[in-house]
């Protein structure tokens, strides 16, 4: 049996979320979408859900921080080229996201964040196949010699 992957995030206005996160190119997934969530597939296997604050806070006794200027986690989803990183960041800007700080360009590996309209961070990369293959410190040690 694969394994499948659900990021849960919380959020203050679900339709808001709709709108993001499938302009960042995610499919809404009606099955598993209600008044109080939405399920939103990137791949196969790997789901984001956005859930209503409230809702959120019925699988957790934890306090729920709040996004915007906590920090919980970050999750990355890989894009085949510099260019796809860049289209991906600017539609989420385009529907109302915040970049989260600069890119981060190391050679082999490019990156960019993005803040949900409730402050929870997504970041997109690009990373070299070779440097995937080689590890990075081989792959930026080829291409010092080129």
């Amino acid at each position: 049996m694969a394994t499948n992957i659900f990021v849960n995030y919380p959020s203050d206005d679900l339709e808001r979320s709709k709108v993001f996160y499938t302009a960042l190119g995610a499919t809404l997934n009606p099955n598993f979408t209600d008044d109080n969530a939405a399920c939103f597939v990137w791949d196969t296997n790997i789901y984001t859900m956005v859930l209503k604050r409230e809702f959120f806070a019925t699988f957790t006794t934890k306090q729920i921080i709040d996004p915007k200027t906590a920090a919980q986690m970050q999750i990355s989803f890989s894009r085949d080229s510099r260019e796809e990183v860049d289209a991906v960041i600017e539609a989420g800007l385009a529907a109302g996201g915040t970049e989260a700080g600069s890119p981060q360009d190391y050679g082999f590996m490019y990156a960019r964040d993005l803040e949900d309209p409730d402050g929870n961070v997504v970041s997109f990369l690009w990373m070299a196949p070779e440097a995937v293959e080689k590890g990075p410190e081989a792959f930026m040690a080829e291409q010092a010699q080129v």
